[in-house]
Parts: structure tokens; C-alpha cells; sequence
């Protein structure tokens, strides 16, 4: 008798126990962002949306919607990831996955399949938190939903490039505290890049957070900083070098193997 040419009861395996994890936490889970994305309303729906009434004919409340949910994919997928493949690292259970008859791509699959699902959850419970405070509208439906799960499975990608690297909990916490989440700020989350003064409008164009909440943002309200195709494009060649990365990582045993 054959073997099957995928194991889907191992992704299946693996895909099922991260998923409890998080029903393990759900109040935590859920709580947290929608404290967080209340706050966001009050701080810059209230304060800063007094002063700044539309950005690019929408309302500033509806205008940070976007934003918001892409901080928390981005965050999100990143560390559910990265703790996903650190965690049996940190407690020498990593050769069980290693040594079971799952190859490498069943493996990442696996993995990022379920850090993926649960940010877009949260995703989701952000929005629908959001709508109790602005009046959202999504011209591009299906288009956000496509942004919305490409960059949770990239990012996704990349936490688990974080979780093999990582060699402590303060490395596996350094990345998103200090380069994604400050990138995320700065690239047009809460505020429109035509409203940032020359040079810094053509650095941030530098920033690879722009293109993913501009492609966002336009699924929203049919406007952006950048072009639809280019926030594709980046996103696609982002996934494309994450999977190059990672298939070096297992192929060479990078931080995997002794």
C-alpha cells in the first residue's frame, strides 16, 4: 500500500493543536482587541478626529478602519508564528516534528495555516468592532478579503522565520516591538502620505508597510497612497522570499538541528 502523497492527519495534527491553544486563551484573545481598538477610537477617533474631519473624502474615524486591522495582522501573525515553532524549540520537543513523517512544506503549512486563521479572526472581530463606532464601507469586498489573507499567510511566513531564528524570548519579541510595529505607524495606518511634508513622504515610500495598507484601504473606500498592483506585487514578492527563506532554514537545519 502506498503512502499518501500529502499527510494531511499530520498537518491536520499540528493545524488542530494550535488552534486549541487559542481556544485555551479565547477571552484574552478576543478581549484584547477589541480594548485595544476601543481605545484607538477614543485617542484618535475622538481627539485627533475633531481636528481632522475627512481624509480623502471619508470620515477620519472610517478612514483609520483599515489601518487598525493591519496593525493587528500584521502583530498578530507574527507572533502566532513565531511562538508556534520557538515553543518546541524552547522545550526540546522540536525533534518529534522534525523526525515525524511530515516534510518540509507540510510542516510550514501547518504552522502558518493556523497563525493565519486566528489573526484573521481577530481581524475580523476588529472590524466588527469598529463598525459600532463609524460607518464602515468595503467597495471591494472580495479584494479585501484577498489583501486581508495574504498578508496574515506572509507575515505569518515571516514570524516563523523569527521563531527559528530566535535564540530567547527577548529576541523573539525584539522584531515586532521595534521594526514592525514602529513600520506600521509610519506607514500611513492613521494619516494619508500626501499629508507628510517633502523629503519624509518619499522616504516613507521606502516603507513596506505603505503598500500593504494602501492596497488595504483601497478595498475600503477605492483610494490609497499607492497603486492596487504595486500593494499586490510587493505583497506576492514578500510571500515569494519568506518561503525562500524558510526552505533554506530546513533545508540546512538553521537553529533546528544541533
Amino acid at each position: 500500500m502506498t503512502a499518501p502523497l500529502i499527510n494531511t492527519a499530520g498537518i491536520w495534527a499540528i493545524y488542530r493543536g494550535e488552534m486549541a491553544r487559542m481556544r485555551r486563551t479565547v477571552w484574552q484573545s478576543v478581549a484584547t482587541p477589541v480594548i485595544t481598538t476601543v481605545l484607538y477610537f477614543i485617542v484618535f477617533g475622538s481627539a485627533i478626529g475633531s481636528r481632522i474631519q475627512h481624509v480623502g473624502g471619508v470620515g477620519y474615524g472610517a478612514f483609520i478602519v483599515p489601518g487598525l486591522i493591519m496593525l493587528s495582522l500584521l502583530t498578530q501573525s507574527i507572533s502566532n508564528a513565531s511562538i508556534a515553532i520557538y515553543f518546541p524549540k524552547f522545550t526540546r520537543t522540536i525533534f518529534e516534528i522534525l523526525s515525524a513523517p511530515l516534510s518540509f512544506g507540510e510542516a510550514v503549512f501547518a504552522y502558518v495555516c493556523a497563525a493565519a486563521t486566528k489573526s484573521v479572526i481577530l481581524a475580523v472581530i476588529i472590524l466588527v468592532t469598529a463598525t459600532f463606532f463609524v460607518p464602515v464601507q468595503i467597495l471591494h469586498p472580495v479584494w479585501m478579503v484577498a489583501f486581508m489573507l495574504l498578508t496574515a499567510v506572509a507575515f505569518s511566513l515571516f514570524g516563523f522565520i523569527i521563531g527559528i531564528w530566535a535564540e530567547s524570548f527577548e529576541q523573539l519579541a525584539i522584531i515586532p516591538a521595534l521594526v514592525v510595529t514602529p513600520l506600521t505607524f509610519l506607514g500611513g495606518a492613521f494619516y494619508a502620505l500626501d499629508m507628510l511634508p517633502q523629503p519624509w513622504r518619499t522616504i516613507n515610500m521606502l516603507n513596506p508597510v505603505v503598500y500593504l495598507v494602501s492596497g488595504f484601504r483601497w478595498s475600503f473606500y477605492g483610494i490609497g497612497d499607492v497603486g492596487v498592483g504595486t500593494s499586490l506585487a510587493f505583497t506576492g514578492l514578500f510571500m515569494a522570499l519568506c518561503l525562500a527563506v524558510l526552505w533554506w532554514m530546513f533545508r540546512t537545519g538553521y537553529r533546528l538541528k544541533p
